[in-house]
Parts: structure tokens; C-alpha cells; sequence
């Protein structure tokens, strides 16, 4: 098998929980056997089951009788043995007795043996909870523990490290350490525990769950870790308590997986340990704390593909649940014009000049730019909208264009500007009859040129209009469309801003401006630097630089989470299938990467713009990039892919 998909950081996690017996270790070490060989069998690489799952959790007084004690101790053999010459980490828990006094331990097995014991820290006995009458607290530094003629490490802080998966690296607490407000994970994940798992038993009351949730995602989002948490569920006591098994996984503040309560199952994650590794990287602030007091056990993974159960949504930028998506695009409206409305209170102007041409991304900007002035109660008016016809119009856009300016209050102004750039080609010596680059590129700089002088003559700002995939790809004349005085979509990505303004229209967008917005969300992403064929567009930019939801996905999956080229790939094709064949993906990735790196010089020079989501390209805060490196590494492993 490929070690490239090893290496991809995909770690296959399982919580499981058994049907126990209360009191019988025999019984439950048989069931636990079970489970651990159907989640095996299912490609979970770390197994973890519920705390004293050996014994049951609710044995109250019986943890007193050595004979339970032994029995519970002997079957952790039994256990281990069913892990020999599988290429699996196990944690299950039992009661064990250590120098006269009583723990509640998580057993780390792998390969047939017992790699370590991780006491829990944190003893409840409160409300329901009585374990301090049965139960020490465990000491954090470990020390050696005979088990079946071997030295075992026996502490809470035991970190257990994949020595040939390098950003592998497990931690361990057990139920309440996760309650507590100094939880062991704290110190695993500053000391370098990519994962933590849980041993636990929580029973259920009234909207525990949704708390224990809360507890789950907060945890692995402080701690930028995957989080395995496996409950006791069915064959516990239910005297006075009932254990539902909600298990979850969790990785970086995202709930992969949860098990629906009250069932005795298991449930299967997708961990990727090399975007913790990279978020953390970005983030500083780990690693940094001493191993003085810890242990490190090594284990070895046999290198695999994990087969991924996970799924990628093809528009990470898009939230897919729709009230979550219409609060996003209220929060990313408000963050775009209450920064246009800071600065235009810093430079004391009442005036911004906005070019429409029709298209979504000038929509947008004059959307942002009105309630703008709205939250500063300047008069609509201030805005000059300015719509600049040229050879490439057409009289939908144009239409458009002069409607919305109407629609929103503003000023409108109309400016052909034909004449002037056929003036300037005749100067430079190119025939008009050329639609190149220079074609193309004059119509751009002309028209940043008009709206910049209207600016000074109405003593304003010139508003961008850009996105941010525009700016990724560099599709952008550079000093034309490239310059403004304040981008307010520079943080916005293609997809995001069909969003926006849809939910523009559908909550602002009364009567004819609704129609409008409509129209301009039906209208294909051009440029309009080509003339028109038949009145219709005929220059459609994703004909020519590729799809945009390929290309953010490419962005995102590149910068926010540093994957590398076959990484991406992979991904793409998962979460694009059935959509795009593997060549096409293939294809955009090349000119993805292609593009990006050649195009850095025009990011280097942006006009301000407000950042939006996590993922950025201002030269002053997220992308500090030379303008002249080189891409053959990435394109190089690019072309090692294989359809």
C-alpha cells in the first residue's frame, strides 16, 4: 500500500461501547474482544472503549473485593492478547490497585501488550457521583508499575507516539477530567497529544447531552485536536442512574461523529492529524512545554490507506445548513460595510465612487457601500454609480447596472467609454480589430482611471470591487480593476458572494430590486472585454480559468489547511464526484497552483480590505508571500497524479 496516504494524516478512530455485565469481568472482556475485532475489521486504527468497561462503572462497594479486582486485571490479558499483530491502539478501563490504594485507569494496549496505565486525575463525588469513596486521584508523574513481569509506566502523564506517523501522538483522561476546569488534555496537547481520548461513564439527565457536546467540541477547538470520547451505555446499573453511550468524535471545535443515546454501539471518525499538525504550526503556542515530567511511549502503525468515511463539502466558504448560511451572510455584510464605514469616518468624506457594471461582485460592493452610508446617515446620493460601457457590453448588464443605481438611491452616472479607448489604442499603435490581452486590459485601466478621477472630483473613495478568488488567480487587470481605495470584497470568495447577494434579495430585496438582484445572479461571470455574439456574452470567465467552486475548494484546502498537491486532490475528488471527472479536477488544480504562484505581484499591492473569514490574501495579515517564488515543487508533485 501507498505511503503517500498515510502520510495524508487520515487516522481512522473508534468509540466503542460494549453490553456489559456489572461485576463480571469475564463476560465483558468477551464482549469488549468483540467489539475491538468489528471496529478493527472496519479500519479504526485507535479503539477506545468506556471507563471501567472491564467491570461496569456501577459496581459501588464491590470495587472493595479483591476477587473482582483480580478478575478484572487478569481479563486486561485476555484483552490485549486479541490486539497482537493487529495494527491497532487500544484503551479500555478497569479498577486497579497500586500501593494501597484504589484508581480508575484507562489500560493502553497495542501489538499484545499493555503499553501503559493513565490514572484519572480528577475523583467526582458530588451529586450522584461517589467515586472518591472507592477511588484515589492519580499522580501525574508516572512511575513503574510490575504488570504480568514488566515495567509499565503508570501516571497521567504518558503521551503514546506513532513512530512512523509522526503528527500521531495520543493523550489520555477519563470522564470528569474532562469537566473540570484544569483538564489533563490541557497540558497532553501543550506538551504535543494530537488526539485525546476519553474513557468515560456519563449518565444522562435532562440536556446533559448538549452540554457534554458543548464540552467535546470546545475542547478539541481550544486544544486544536481530535477528540475521542467513548460513554458507558447499556448492561450499566440503572438503580439510581442511566448511562446513554454517547459517544462522539470531534476534531478541531467540528463534531465528526455522534452516536444517537441509549444504544450500546460504535461509532467510526476520521481524524486528520496533519491539518492539526499544520493548524497548530500556524497558530504557535504548542510544543513548547517540557516533556521533564511525561513519558513517551512509542508504538508503530503499519503504513495504509485509510478508507475515508468523512466527507468534504465542495463549498467550504458556504456553510451547507441554510439558517447557519443566512447568519454568515449577515455577519460577513456587517464586517464589509462597518469597515468602508470606519474609513470613510477617519477621512471625513461623504462621497464613494462605486463601477457597476452589472456583474455580482459590483452588486455586491454597491450593496455594501449603501448600508454603508446608511449606518453613517449620509444621503444615498454621495454614491456615484458609475456604469462604463464598452466594446464587450451587453445590454443586460448595462440594464442592470443602471437599475440597481436607481433602485438604491444613488447617483447615476453613464460614461461610453468607447471613444476614449479607441483613442488610446490608436496612440499606442494597436489595431482595434485585436482582442488581445491589450484589448482587453485597456478597457479595465480606462475604467479604473474615470472612476479614481470622478473620486477626486467629488472628493470621495474609489470602492473595489474584486473578490478574493479573482485575487487568488489573479484575474485581475493590474492598476484596472486590481486598484481601489478600499476593497471591500477582497475577503469574500467567489461563491460566498453569490450568497450574499442572494440573501440580499431575498431578505432586503423588495419589489424591483429583488427582480433586479435576481436577474444579476442569473447572469454569467464575465468580464465583458470581448464584444458581445448576438447580444449575448461572449467572454465567460470560468470558461477560461475554470469552474469557481473548484477553485475555491483548491484555496481553501491550500492555504487554510496547508494540504499538499495529492491531498487536495484526493479530497476534491471526494467531495466533487459525480460533478467533475478526475482529469477536469486534475486540469484546475495544475492551473490553480499555476496561477497562484505567478500572480503573488498582484496581491503584494492590494488596496485595504476587510477580512471576513479565515482565510485571507493581504499582504499586510494572512499572505506574506514572495512575489517570485517558484511553483515547480508543487507542479511537480502534481504531475505525479494519476487519474
Amino acid at each position: 500500500m501507498s505511503a503517500r496516504n498515510m502520510e495524508q494524516g487520515f487516522v481512522k478512530v473508534a468509540a466503542a461501547t460494549p453490553k456489559i455485565k456489572v461485576a463480571d469481568p469475564v463476560y465483558n472482556a468477551g464482549v469488549i474482544c468483540e467489539k475491538l475485532e468489528e471496529a478493527y475489521a472496519a479500519g479504526a486504527r485507535l479503539i477506545v472503549f468506556p471507563e471501567l468497561c472491564l467491570t461496569g462503572y456501577t459496581c459501588g462497594d464491590l470495587f472493595m473485593q479483591q476477587l473482582l479486582l483480580e478478575k478484572a486485571l487478569a481479563q486486561l490479558s485476555r484483552v490485549a492478547e486479541a490486539t497482537r499483530n493487529k495494527n491497532v491502539l487500544v484503551a479500555v478501563g478497569l479498577p486497579m490497585e497500586m500501593d494501597g490504594a484504589l484508581y480508575n485507569v484507562a489500560a493502553v494496549l497495542w501489538n499484545g501488550s499493555v503499553l501503559g496505565f493513565v490514572p484519572k486525575a480528577n475523583v467526582p463525588s458530588y451529586a450522584e457521583f461517589y467515586e472518591g469513596r472507592h477511588f484515589s486521584e492519580g499522580n501525574a508523574k508516572p512511575v513503574s508499575y510490575v504488570y504480568e513481569g514488566k515495567a509499565v509506566p503508570f501516571g497521567i502523564n504518558i503521551l503514546f507516539t506513532c513512530e512512523n506517523l509522526r503528527e500521531l501522538t495520543v493523550g489520555f483522561e477519563i470522564c470528569e477530567d474532562l469537566w473540570v476546569a484544569d483538564s489533563p488534555c490541557i497540558s497532553h496537547a501543550l506538551t504535543g497529544a494530537t488526539v485525546i481520548a476519553n474513557l468515560s461513564a456519563s449518565n444522562e439527565t435532562v440536556g446533559k447531552d448538549e452540554y457534554r457536546e458543548l464540552l467535546v467540541k470546545s475542547s478539541s477547538a481550544k486544544m486544536i485536536c481530535g477528540y475521542v470520547y467513548c460513554s458507558a451505555g447499556e448492561g450499566e446499573s440503572t438503580q439510581d442512574l442511566v448511562f446513554g453511550g454517547h459517544n462522539l468524535i470531534a476534531e478541531n471545535g467540528t463534531i465528526l461523529e455522534q452516536v444517537k443515546r441509549f444504544a450500546s454501539t460504535t461509532i467510526y471518525g476520521d481524524i486528520d492529524v496533519q491539518r492539526i499538525d499544520h493548524e497548530r504550526r500556524r497558530m504557535g503556542g504548542f510544543g513548547k512545554k517540557s516533556l521533564a515530567d511525561y513519558v513517551v511511549v512509542p508504538f508503530h502503525l503499519t503504513i495504509e490507506k485509510t478508507a475515508l468515511k468523512r466527507t468534504f463539502s465542495c463549498m467550504p466558504f458556504v456553510p451547507g445548513d441554510e439558517e447557519k448560511r443566512r447568519q454568515r451572510c449577515e455577519e460577513i455584510l456587517s464586517i464589509q460595510s462597518y469597515g468602508l464605514k470606519k474609513r470613510l469616518e477617519h477621512t471625513k468624506l461623504q462621497a464613494a465612487v462605486v463601477g457597476v457594471s452589472g456583474g455580482l461582485d459590483s452588486t455586491l460592493a454597491l450593496l455594501v457601500t449603501v448600508r454603508a452610508f446608511d449606518l453613517l446617515g449620509l444621503d444615498r446620493k454621495g454614491i456615484i454609480a458609475v456604469t462604463m460601457p464598452c466594446f464587450g457590453t451587453t445590454d443586460r448588464t448595462c440594464d442592470n447596472a443602471r437599475r440597481l443605481a436607481e433602485t438604491l438611491g444613488t447617483t447615476l452616472e453613464e460614461i461610453d467609454i468607447r471613444e476614449a479607448v479607441a483613442v488610446h489604442f490608436r496612440d499606442i499603435g494597436q489595431s482595434i480589430d485585436n482582442h488581445d490581452v491589450t484589448y482587453e486590459n485597456g478597457q479595465a485601466r480606462e475604467r479604473t482611471q474615470v472612476l479614481m478621477d470622478i473620486a477626486n472630483r467629488v472628493n470621495g473613495l474609489v470602492i473595489g470591487t474584486g473578490d478574493m478568488s479573482e485575487l487568488a488567480l489573479g484575474w485581475a487587470t493590474y492598476n484596472g480593476d486590481h486598484m481601489s481605495m478600499y476593497g471591500v470584497n477582497a475577503g469574500v470568495p467567489k461563491t460566498l458572494v453569490h450568497h450574499l447577494v442572494q440573501y440580499y434579495s431575498e431578505k432586503y430585496g423588495e419589489g424591483e430590486l429583488g427582480g433586479i438582484l435576481e436577474d444579476v445572479l442569473d447572469t454569467p461571470v464575465s468580464p465583458e472585454l470581448l464584444p458581445p455574439v448576438d447580444g449575448e456574452i461572449a467572454q465567460k470567465t470560468e470558461d477560461l480559468i475554470g469552474p469557481y467552486e473548484l477553485h475555491d475548494f483548491f484555496l481553501y484546502y491550500v492555504l487554510r489547511c496547508g494540504f499538499p498537491p495529492a491531498k487536495v486532490y484526493r479530497v476534491a475528488k471526494l467531495a466533487f464526484q459525480g460533478q467533475y471527472d478526475n482529469r477536469t479536477i486534475l486540469n484546475w488544480l495544475k492551473i490553480f497552483y499555476r496561477r497562484f504562484f505567478r500572480q503573488q505581484f498582484k496581491r503584494s499591492c492590494l488596496p485595504d480590505g476587510p477580512k471576513v473569514g479565515s482565510v485571507a490574501l493581504s499582504p499586510r495579515g494572512d499572505l506574506r508571500m514572495p512575489s517570485d517564488a517558484s511553483e515547480n515543487l508543487w507542479l511537480s508533485e502534481v504531475e505525479k497524479l494519476s487519474l
